[in-house]
């Protein structure tokens, strides 16, 4: 029985794709960031794109892909699925070429998504929604291509999408001063990871390749730990632009030869990442775009006086999710909390707990009675902020002594799924 051979993008078609997109994308900055330099001790390099006109990379492999169909299929038209920022490459790519495309998206997609796809697209593309899942979305998608004749144009499981996206890579080479030591690549599906890690291999072996991916949907990791492509069952879908249950069949086939190691970090470090980046470097990331980033001090020791890259891959961050961006950076440093508190049936019980339970930096954000007919001496869900981590057991302490605990919430996912 003859083995099936490994597609590699070719230093070539990479070449190629590069020159074909060279009035579409824009070649983004290898910019050094100082502050994660100097805390580090390594020189750590961003390759931006997030400048990108679609603010992710996605409209490299997408322009490259729909720039190689036959004019039949160009006439045809295209379909594509994506919640977000594959839409916008395809969307941009649509109008360019003058290609009619449908692009599915599913119904949870934010409307500043949607507005986006539209505006790139105008009136070359109609948009699609229906389906409470990407899922969904691909499987409609499909049925349109099947029904009528259309081409469907993968994320990232596909020969001219990953030499699109392989661009990337050509280009952190042609642009850096000196031997790079590590590259830090977010994954999804893996088209990013393929392409790039293949430019690599090719023309800085030396270089090691770090793949990351998110704690709650590590699908290469799954996959390379069991030398086969795995579907998860369940994921997080949290960091939308790379949690995927599956990730591209030709993907996991490159990055199993050619990554070095694929780490994973919680969504909520990836939050804090978030913050930290605006706060510090006025830098807006989707959690997809931080991935990489987020993963610098997992590998402290291996990259200090190293020359590094990470690749920050979008900046689709919808406004509205701040709040929740903000809660998941508190819960993963330990210092959002909370509780069943039990108020003892006793006048002036709920005063007592602010002013004597409570530490004088301990914020109440979130209070609802558990019984809306008793609120004068119910239970309560109380939601509390501090200021250290090492505030909490003293506080719990003080609750138990004085019989206001009920129950700590954080350890049990599920109850704590309706509070975050």
């Amino acid at each position: 029985m003859q083995t099936k051979p490994i597609y590699f993008p070719s230093i070539q078609s990479v070449r190629t794709a590069a020159e074909n997109l060279k009035d579409v994308a824009t070649k983004t900055p290898l910019n050094k960031n100082f502050n994660l330099s100097k805390e580090l001790g390594a020189n750590i390099f961003f390759k931006r794109e997030d400048l990108q006109v679609v603010r992710s990379y996605k409209i490299r492999g997408a322009f490259n892909k729909m720039s190689s169909l036959s004019n039949e299929e160009k006439q045809c038209g295209i379909v594509c699925a994506s919640a977000g920022n594959h839409a916008q490459g395809v969307a941009l790519s649509c109008k360019l070429l003058k290609i009619k495309g449908t692009i599915f998206m599913p119904s949870p997609t934010p409307n500043q998504k949607i507005n986006q796809v539209k505006m790139f697209g105008e009136n070359f593309i109609e948009v699609v929604i229906g389906g409470d899942t990407f899922d969904d979305a691909y499987n409609a998608a499909k049925q349109e291509c099947d029904s009528k004749n259309k081409t469907f144009i993968h994320p990232f499981d596909d020969q001219k999408v990953i030499e699109g996206q392989a661009t990337v890579g050509l280009e952190i080479l042609e642009q850096a001063s000196d031997k790079i030591d590590y590259v830090f690549v977010p994954i999804g599906g893996g088209g990013l990871s393929s392409g790039l890690s293949t430019v690599f291999k090719n023309l800085s072996p030396e270089t090691k390749i770090i793949g990351v991916e998110p704690e709650g949907a590590p699908s290469m990791l799954t996959s390379l730990n069991n030398k086969k492509n795995t579907t998860l069952e369940k994921i997080d879908p949290f960091v939308d632009g790379a949690a995927v249950k599956k990730v591209g069949d030709l993907n996991f086939a490159i990055c199993l030869k050619n990554l070095d190691d694929v780490i994973t970090v919680s969504e909520g470090k990836i939050c804090q990442t978030i913050l930290d980046l605006y706060n510090k470097d006025a830098i807006v990331v989707e959690p997809a775009g931080a991935l990489s980033i987020s993963a610098l001090d997992l590998m402290a020791e291996d990259i200090k006086g190293k020359n590094v890259v990470c690749v920050v891959s979008g900046s689709n961050n919808d406004i509205t999710r701040t709040a929740e961006i903000k809660e998941r950076a508190l819960l993963h440093a330990n210092l959002k909390h909370y509780f069943i508190v039990k108020f003892p049936q006793r006048a002036g019980a709920l005063k007592e707990f602010v002013a004597d339970i409570l530490g004088p930096n301990d914020d109440i954000t979130h209070f609802e009675y558990t019984k809306k007919n008793n609120r004068t001496n119910g239970a309560a869900v109380v939601g509390l902020e501090l200021k250290s981590s090492k505030d909490l057991a003293p506080l719990i302490q003080r609750m138990k002594e004085n019989n206001f605990f009920g129950d700590y919430l954080n350890d049990k996912p599920d109850l704590f799924q309706f509070l975050v």
